[in-house]
């Protein structure tokens, strides 16, 4: 796993061990920051079920000015942070070790573009949408992976999907402002 461009362009990235690690497979990554290129420089970024952090990170290297790095596992948080210091980004990132519900009720902060991808077939994004588009900015964007077949919600709070993408058995889904969408 590696960062694909910007300031950390080609440094690898460490990952988590184990049958529930999925990370993000560089096609699927390249085409997630294809699709929101424009919207990262200088926007304040939200990794929810971080894992690696390799979508944070991505954004950092590509010029977001901040990212939360949020994950419950100590494990996860570990790796988020050696990944951090290692791309030298480390400054420009906050790392919490928390479940990403209570992140999201206890947070104040305003996120310009969220990353969603949680395990797979746990009803984890239906459950942290609507918290999460209250921590959105007006012209945020929220980005879930998912398995194909996982039905994500239409609408979320004040968002709702606005485009969907097909990779092989993983889908990406867009939500946006409803009056944008």
């Amino acid at each position: 796993m590696r960062v694909i461009t910007g300031t950390a362009r080609g440094m690898l990235l460490s990952t988590l061990e184990g049958k529930d690690v999925r990370p993000t497979t560089d096609k699927v990554k390249e085409s997630l920051f294809n699709i929101v290129q424009f919207d990262i420089e200088g926007r304040r970024v939200l990794d929810l079920f971080a894992g690696s952090g390799q979508l944070g990170i991505e954004a950092l290297s590509r010029g977001a000015a901040h990212a939360t790095f949020v994950d419950r596992s100590p494990k996860a948080v570990a790796v988020v942070k050696k990944n951090l210091e290692h791309t030298k980004l480390a400054p420009m990132a906050t790392v919490r070790q928390e479940e990403a519900s209570t992140f999201l009720l206890k947070s104040r902060d305003t996120f310009d573009l969220a990353f969603l991808d949680p395990p797979y077939g746990k009803g984890l994004i239906a459950d942290v949408l609507p918290k999460l588009s209250d921590r959105m900015s007006d012209y945020g964007i929220i980005v879930c992976e998912s398995a194909l077949e996982e039905e994500l919600p239409e609408e979320a709070g004040s968002f709702s999907a606005a485009k969907s993408y097909r990779y092989g058995k993983i889908k990406l889904t867009l939500y946006r402002k409803k009056e944008e969408a």
